[in-house]
């Protein structure tokens, strides 16, 4: 199958306004003021399609065609996108965020979902963009398809989030909270992981759904978040070792709790 490029118009100047949009989307502010988020990752844009997520937009380069002419050619035969367009090497550093531009990337509309019936993963302070995708991959594994971020996590659609999350990004229903707003009224029983105290998680048997509260990669939960909590579960661990990484702690609690 030879690529066809009919559909895709050519773009050589970075004051074009398909440049200029790819060039806002690199900042929280716009993101959420024009609901779009941009992906410069081949194997989430092509995971996101196979899984039905479609793309707004589509830009590559005729290198990463060159390099990667079966996918591409899987997303022209299963993409419906019609605004599609050809860049150069140049623009594509003039807007990348990668230190080395993947010679491609998707423009997706953020799509709020609601929650589920079922348990909910809630976020207090995961400050860091990477372990914050890392724990929606680990959510999304283990079956827990609600999650929960306060107003002071990580951008979940900055692009360090977007390449650990994977197409997690796009399977998760996704509600932010505001000074634990939701949490107060939420009706699941919370129980919150504590590196300091708390009921052994070997020990620990859930209800059939819960809220499982993860906290900031330093500092722990914040008080008013703790103190809703019904029940401290901690992983028993090493004495050699104060914590683990939030991301790892995370693994080990959802797949202990897990859903499927």
């Amino acid at each position: 199958m030879e690529n066809n490029l009919n559909n895709y118009q050519k773009l050589t100047s970075a004051q074009n306004n398909q440049i200029k949009l790819l060039n806002k989307l690199a900042l929280k502010k716009y993101r959420y003021e024009l609901g779009q988020f941009a992906v410069e990752n081949l194997t989430i844009i092509y995971d996101a399609l196979k899984s039905g997520y479609d793309f707004e937009a589509l830009f590559i380069t005729q290198d990463f065609i060159n390099k990667c002419k079966a996918k591409f050619q899987y997303l022209q035969a299963h993409s419906q996108c019609q605004n599609c367009y050809l860049i150069d090497e140049k623009l594509n550093k003039q807007y990348s965020l990668l230190d080395t531009p993947s010679g491609i990337t998707a423009v997706y509309n953020i799509k709020v979902k609601k929650l589920t019936d079922g348990s909910a993963v809630y976020l207090n302070g995961v400050s860091d963009p990477g372990n914050l995708g890392a724990i929606m991959r680990n959510a999304l594994a283990f079956g827990f398809a609600n999650l929960v971020l306060d107003e002071t996590c990580a951008d979940i659609y900055n692009f360090k989030t977007i390449n650990a999350a994977k197409d997690a990004i796009f399977k998760l229903n996704i509600l932010y909270d505001a000074d634990a707003g939701w949490l107060k009224k939420n009706t699941l029983p919370v129980y919150a992981a504590s590196s300091q105290a708390g009921r052994n998680l070997a020990d620990f048997k859930p209800a059939l759904a819960f809220c499982l509260v993860l906290g900031n990669e330093s500092q722990g939960l914040s008080p008013k978040i703790k103190n809703r909590a019904d029940e401290i579960i901690k992983i028993e661990m090493s004495a050699q070792i104060e914590s683990l990484n939030v991301a790892a702690a995370a693994a080990i609690l959802l797949y202990k709790l897990r859903q499927i």
